[in-house]
């Protein structure tokens, strides 16, 4: 069946609230060599989503201006060097933007297979946050077997897929969240102690839970109005791996010290504007470590609510609520 001229995407005409999101036509995407063109079935929704419509995130210079970066469907074009899929795969993948669209055009060297058993949904609440962890929390910053890690945000899609794959790979697991309900949430999932971050001092409740010795790696998101006390729950050659700064980038009068005391690594990313090849080596790590992990059910998203694609505008309401558990999800007819 040959390919319509037109397309259905989500058009940002202006950056501001998400009501400025519409439905608009234009045309499929162009595939460049090396890339697969995807019929989209769903689109995760995510935080640089967010950002990106509020003008704080701009897309890279040679990516699609439209919203959107995790997908899955059906490949119906390969670009020139691409033999890795096939025409009628289906593939979930990490797109550089145009997600929010019925057509979509990704780097063959950042889709991966769907996990046996999995549909477009589940596919679809993937990549984003798998990639993100698999780099932040295990390429970076090297948690390994018997290690301890405190995640923050435990029931955002970031947090939910980082409980399961730190569990997974044999760490000791601390999470906070903004309820009991949230916490209960991510003891389910698999941390050993949820903390309440209203109610609760994390830096108090994990040198408790440690014996005060802290932990070996910090997975944050908050930023500037955590760093003092993300340093402090660290045990000597930690790590602190920021990848989001919901709580500010600019920390002013902040003891540095424990960085020297305890030999601490601070480090950080976005994956947006990392290399082709990077996003290719981190690709192939999840299709050899963690693809087995979600075939056997072992490690599974964590989805909170599936809207059709013409309830985008809801779909970022809601995300900016920040009372989702798990992965908000689009699907397109």
């Amino acid at each position: 069946m040959p390919l319509p001229t037109e397309m259905r995407f989500i058009d940002l005409p202006s950056f501001g609230e998400p009501e400025v999101m519409t439905i608009a036509n234009g045309p499929l995407p162009a595939v460049r060599p090396g890339e697969i063109l995807v019929r989209v079935e769903a689109a995760g929704i995510n935080r640089p989503d967010v950002q990106q419509r509020k003008g704080a995130y701009p897309p890279p210079k040679d990516a699609s201006p439209i919203l959107g970066l995790e997908i899955s469907g059906e490949v119906v074009a390969l670009g020139e060097g691409v033999s890795e899929f096939k025409l009628g795969d289906k593939v979930c993948g990490l797109a550089n933007g145009g997600g929010y669209a019925e057509y979509c055009a990704v780097p063959a060297g950042q889709a991966l297979p769907w996990p046996k058993g999995y549909d477009a949904v589940k596919a679809a609440a993937l990549p984003e946050t798998f990639f993100t962890v698999w780099a932040n929390l295990f390429q970076m910053a090297g948690l390994t077997e018997g290690e301890s890690v405190l995640i923050h945000g435990g029931t955002s899609g970031i947090g939910t897929t980082a409980i399961q794959l730190a569990k997974a790979f044999g760490a000791t697991v601390y999470a906070t969240a903004g309820s009991r309900e949230k916490c209960e949430a991510c003891e389910k999932l698999g941390a050993v102690k949820g903390i309440d971050y209203k109610t609760e001092d994390f830096a108090e409740v994990i040198k408790a839970e440690t014996a005060g010795r802290g932990v070996d790696v910090v997975l944050d998101m908050i930023g500037a109005a955590y760093l003092e006390k993300n340093l402090s729950v660290l045990a000597k050659d930690g790590c602190l791996s920021i990848i989001a700064f919901l709580g500010g980038n600019i920390a002013e009068k902040v003891n540095l010290s424990p960085i020297m005391v305890k030999r601490l690594t601070v480090t950080g990313s976005t994956m947006r504007p990392r290399t082709a090849d990077e996003k290719r080596a981190i690709r192939d790590d999840l299709l050899a470590q963690v693809w087995p992990l979600l075939e056997d059910g072992t490690v599974a998203p964590v989805i909170h609510s599936v809207l059709p694609f013409a309830e985008v505008v809801e779909a970022h309401k809601l995300m900016e609520t920040s009372s989702h558990i798990g992965k908000i999800v689009v699907t397109l007819a």
